[in-house]
Order: C-alpha cells, then sequence, then structure tokens
C-alpha cells in the first residue's frame, strides 16, 4: 500500500492507494496551526491509524509548503511558518519507524495531474497552485524537476512581471521581499483587490458566485496580472501545459482569457501552451504524495 499525506496550513489529508492504483482510505483532519510537535504526533497518528484501519503498512509520502534543505535536512520556504528550521522529514522517519518521502506540495500536485489528470498529455508540466499561497511544480516525463536549490517552479517568490505604476512596490511578502507574485495572486490578494475595487470586505471563496456586473472588473485584474505571471513562465520554460489548482482556480474564466492575454509578454506573442484545469481538484496533491514511491516499492 502507498500512503500520501497533503500538510496544508488548514487540513491535513492522508490518502491511502492499493498496489494498482485504486483509493483504500481517505480521511482529513485540520492541521495543528502553529505547533510543530502536534504536527508531527496528528501525522504519525494519521498513518498508523489508517495502517490500522486496512490492516496494511505502507509507504509514507508526504507532500509539504516549502521543501527540505539538503544541507540543514531542515525545512524551508514555508508559508506554514511554525515547519521552518525543523527536520520534520527525520522526526517523522523516526516516529514512523521508516523511510519518508517528502516534497513540495506544488510539485506533488503537479506530478498528480501529469500522472493521469489533466496534463497528462503534455511531457513537460507546469503545475499552479492558487490558494492561500501561490505555489508550482515542474515536471517533465511524469517526474518531478525539484532543481539543485530545492525551489524549481517557486514562481510566487518572483516578483510580478511587467508591473504597472500603481503595482510596485507592491504589498510586503513572508519572505522577507515586496511585490511577489503571491501577493497578487493568492486567493488573499484577490478578497484585497476585491475590496479595493468593490469597497467591500469578502472571502475570496465567496467572490466567484457573485453576478458578473460586480466581478468583472475585479476579475480583470486578476487575470490581466495572471496572464502576465504565467508568460514569464512560458519564456523560461516553455511547457506543454500548465495545470491550475486551489480555490481561486475554480473561476472558469481564466481557462479562456488568460490565455488570450499573455500572448502580449510571450516572446515572438506565439503559445500553443495549454491553460487547464486540475482534474482532481482540490486532492491532487494527496495523490502525488503517495506516487512519491513507484508502485514497486
Amino acid at each position: 500500500m502507498r500512503i500520501g499525506i497533503d500538510l496544508g496550513g488548514t487540513k491535513t489529508e492522508i490518502l491511502c492507494l492499493s498496489p494498482d492504483g485504486q483509493e483504500v482510505l481517505r480521511k482529513r483532519i485540520l492541521s495543528p496551526q502553529g505547533n510543530y510537535s502536534a504536527t508531527v504526533t496528528a501525522i504519525r497518528d494519521l498513518v498508523l491509524s489508517a495502517e490500522q484501519e486496512t490492516g496494511h503498512k505502507g509507504t509514507v509520502g508526504i507532500g509539504i509548503p516549502g521543501s527540505i534543505s539538503k544541507h540543514t535536512r531542515r525545512v524551508k520556504n514555508a508559508n506554514s511558518t511554525w515547519l521552518i528550521d525543523h527536520p520534520l522529514q527525520d522526526d517523522l522517519s523516526q516516529a514512523l519507524e521508516r523511510d519518508v518521502r517528502m516534497a513540495n506540495d506544488a510539485n506533488c500536485f503537479a506530478l498528480s495531474e501529469a500522472t493521469d489528470g489533466a496534463a497528462q498529455e503534455g511531457q513537460s508540466v507546469f503545475g499552479v497552485i492558487l490558494g492561500t499561497g501561490v505555489g508550482g511544480g515542474l515536471v517533465v516525463e511524469k517526474q518531478i524537476l525539484n532543481g539543485l536549490n530545492g525551489v524549481a517552479g517557486e514562481w510566487g517568490h518572483n516578483p510580478l512581471p511587467w508591473a504597472l505604476e500603481g503595482e510596485r512596490p507592491g504589498q510586503p511578502c513572508y519572505c522577507g521581499q515586496s511585490g511577489c507574485i503571491e501577493t497578487f495572486l493568492s486567493g488573499p490578494a484577490l478578497a484585497r483587490t476585491f475590496e479595493n475595487i468593490c469597497g467591500t470586505k469578502i472571502d475570496s471563496k465567496e467572490i466567484p458566485n457573485l453576478p458578473d456586473d460586480i466581478t468583472d472588473p475585479v476579475f480583470l485584474i486578476y487575470e490581466n496580472r495572471l496572464a502576465r505571471a504565467l508568460a514569464s513562465v512560458i519564456n523560461l520554460f516553455d511547457p506543454d501545459v500548465i495545470v491550475l489548482g486551489g480555490g481561486v482556480s475554480n473561476v472558469d474564466r481564466w481557462y479562456q482569457t488568460v490565455p488570450d492575454l499573455w500572448t502580449r509578454w510571450v516572446f515572438g506573442k506565439e503559445c500553443d501552451t495549454k491553460l487547464v484545469k486540475a482534474k482532481h481538484g482540490d486532492s491532487s496533491g494527496v495523490r502525488g504524495a503517495a506516487w512519491l514511491w513507484p508502485a514497486s516499492s
């Protein structure tokens, strides 16, 4: 059995897959926000409970915000900041008495969608999470591209390209910089744009349900920024498919308007890259985490 864990800022999900890739068990719990030791305990208990319930022991793959430093073996670059500078992979391996594989959550998402999801026809895939934060993962021929420093695909912490006058210097980001793509394209950023335009505070999840005459001026700004940000990725990586996940990906108009816009900034003004919505929704990352171990492992 292969076990996947998606460790999010608000929820933690476990998925158990049979050897042929069929779902055996799935559970979600609230993440122990701000408490590192409780996080380790919660994941350990989830795995042991799942194994007891299914009657099978499994390999464990975990998708996390951020990545593991190859120099210190500690978490870095996590927007769940209570994980930063802790040896999470080693602590969980010790707690579960087995090797644990760990990867960035956006990488897990991209692997899932590239394997049998919305991007499975692409040889090169850029997976994007537009949620509480903004993440990205690169997959080439069904293999995650981690990069030498473990930050491949982390477009959310590059500056918004071709920034307009009113977009500089931008909001401060938890990473220590200002004007990061994450501060323009995350769910909270969409809500902030809505408040600036409409004068009302609202959760970003509620915005797509509002009438078009209210959302249109907000979406025009957002999709222009998304198109610019993705055009810079196309100019660098030139993927076959870009797949969107996370709560903000559920706005259907992005899949028509953004490709129409991004040719303004793509070098050469020609672009055949496909923009698609994730097939497996908000459960895609946990599936990719389980696949960090091959079926034969």
